[in-house]
């Protein structure tokens, strides 16, 4: 599913004026009924995101975290079942879970008179029932299950969903019989940052060169492929040749404008490879 910059500002600028909840989902997917539902997701996601990086620096100062805490603390007090974290997280406009992780720190902190580690910390949001006291684990239970793009349940969904689309990929290039390293072989060879599929032998797709292939389980947006091109894609061009991204979620089509230069973007499995065996086979 490839958009073009317009149809994806077009739907960023609708989740701009609507709280991250499932009914602002069923809402998006009313007004845009011609994309899929796994793309418009992924954008719903990364656009919220991105939300909460540019407002994160604010829930996080000493004052802010204090005025959420001594909140949390009389919400219970008043009412001890409702959800007081969650609704808190809502009315300013923070994930759940983040909000959940905020309180928990600031108790654990009061608790234990020294900053909890992360690990503790992760654990604890992982499986509530550690957190030593009832309400708050609770409280910390319903953030994390009513939270559509944060936590510790969304990363479990996430990294399924991406190692789900990695096999797949892998059974595609078995069923065309090309030969490939997986990135796990390419770590035991001392490789530290590698492609997911390195091909044995080079394919042609649309013309041009292949060496390796990329899987991303999701919507290739100017912010994430920019960050991705960076951190990840041109070093693979430096040590292993032009390549092949997957944004099985679709991309920007504008952000494919790489390919001379050895980056090709595609939203499928290409139809089109040509092996080299097959073209020496026609000369």
């Amino acid at each position: 599913m490839k958009l073009s910059k317009a149809q994806y500002d077009e739907i960023a600028q609708f989740l701009g004026h609507v709280q991250p909840t499932r009914q602002s989902l069923r809402k998006l997917k009313e007004r845009f009924p011609g994309q899929s539902q796994s793309t418009l997701l992924s954008i719903f996601s990364q656009e919220y995101q991105k939300q909460i990086k540019r407002t994160h620096a604010k829930h996080h100062t000493a004052e802010a975290i204090e005025t959420y805490y001594q909140r949390y603390l009389n919400g219970v007090m008043k009412n001890a079942a409702a959800p007081v974290l969650l609704e808190l997280a809502n009315e300013v406009d923070f994930a759940p879970s983040l909000m959940a992780r905020i309180v928990l720190e600031r108790f654990l902190q009061e608790q234990e008179g020294a900053v909890p580690t992360k690990t503790l910390i992760n654990s604890m949001l992982r499986d509530p029932s550690q957190i030593p006291d009832g309400v708050l684990a609770n409280q910390v239970y319903q953030c994390t299950v009513n939270d559509c793009c944060y936590g510790p349940l969304v990363d479990c969904i996430k990294h399924a969903i991406g190692h789900e689309h990695e096999v797949l990929l892998r059974e595609m290039l078995l069923e065309k019989n090309l030969s490939f390293l997986a990135e796990e072989q390419l770590r035991a060879k001392g490789y530290d940052k590698t492609p997911d599929f390195i091909l044995e032998v080079p394919v042609a797709v649309e013309g041009h060169i292949i060496h390796w292939i990329e899987s991303k389980a999701s919507f290739g947006d100017e912010c994430s492929h920019q960050a991705y091109l960076h951190d990840q894609f041109w070093s693979y061009w430096n040590r292993f040749g032009p390549g092949l991204v997957i944004y099985w979620y679709g991309f920007i089509e504008e952000l494919d404008c790489h390919r001379d230069r050895g980056i090709l973007l595609k939203d499928c499995f290409p139809t089109d490879i040509v092996t080299l065996r097959h073209s020496m086979a026609q000369h």
